[in-house]
């Protein structure tokens, strides 16, 4: 998994969140202790930060480079990330320290597992009407075409595509993608837009209680073995790359 895909876009962005079916103490001793484990392992992840809903970040300073990792705990999730590794093996050696050291600092195990996922996302910037740009993109030479270029229609306001795909026939493996706009109506009345990113975001989950033996890092590997192999194959090629060719065409 040595993949740049930094390359196809402005910004990069790899997570990981672990969903708990029973709230975390959050114990200051205990927290205090699991942050210490992880900051021996990534010295440079020293920083503290109480966030809302008294949730508790460890992160580190962002380098010339824009690559900043972080960890997040609050009551029902653990959520960590790494903003513009240089490869995807470098955001899985976080995921891994991380995921080994929890469940004994945290005191987790399967009963408690909810479901985990690895996300994947890429950030175009473009100042502009976002969802025109993804209406025009994938929809224009399509059945919708015919809805979306109606005469009776002046601005397109909203697309944002959402697919959710089972990937086994248990359907605890899935994988989502999500082009995501941040283009406001008041904008689009106005003309005078803001650069924003256009984000694309692939997901890939897996619910825990339905196989049995899988640990939690072999678990995390297999996702992110499946997020690079979807992201070479298809979301690139099909929805990143289409976009960015879109916005470098507009003046």
């Amino acid at each position: 998994m040595s993949l740049a895909f930094g390359a196809h876009c402005d910004e990069f962005h790899v997570s990981t969140r672990l969903f708990l079916k029973l709230d975390l103490t959050m114990e200051r001793e205990t927290v205090l202790h699991f942050f210490d484990s992880v900051k021996r392992e990534f010295p440079s992840l020293r920083k503290l930060r109480r966030n809302e809903n008294d949730a508790l970040s460890l992160e580190e300073a962002e380098n010339e480079d824009g690559r900043r990792r972080w960890l997040r705990l609050d009551k029902s999730a653990l959520r960590l990330g790494h903003h513009n590794p240089p490869c995807l093996d470098e955001a899985e050696r976080l995921g891994r320290a991380v995921l080994k050291m929890a469940p004994y600092h945290l005191t987790l195990g399967d009963l408690d597992y909810d479901h985990l996922e690895v996300v994947l996302a890429f950030d175009l910037e473009y100042r502009g009407n976002h969802d025109q740009l993804v209406a025009e993109t994938f929809f224009a030479d399509g059945p919708l075409g015919g809805l979306l270029n109606h005469a009776s229609v002046q601005h397109t306001i909203d697309v944002q595509p959402f697919l959710g795909l089972a990937l086994n026939e248990s359907c605890d493996t899935q994988a989502y993608l999500e082009i995501k706009s941040r283009t406001s109506t008041y904008e689009v009345r106005t003309g005078q837009y803001d650069p924003q990113p256009l984000s694309v975001f692939l997901i890939l989950r897996r619910y825990w209680g339905f196989s049995e033996g899988e640990s939690l890092l072999d678990a995390h590997r297999k996702l992110m073995e499946q997020a690079s192999e979807w992201a070479e194959d298809r979301v690139v090629p099909n929805v990143v790359n289409p976009l960015a060719a879109a916005i470098a065409s507009r003046p």
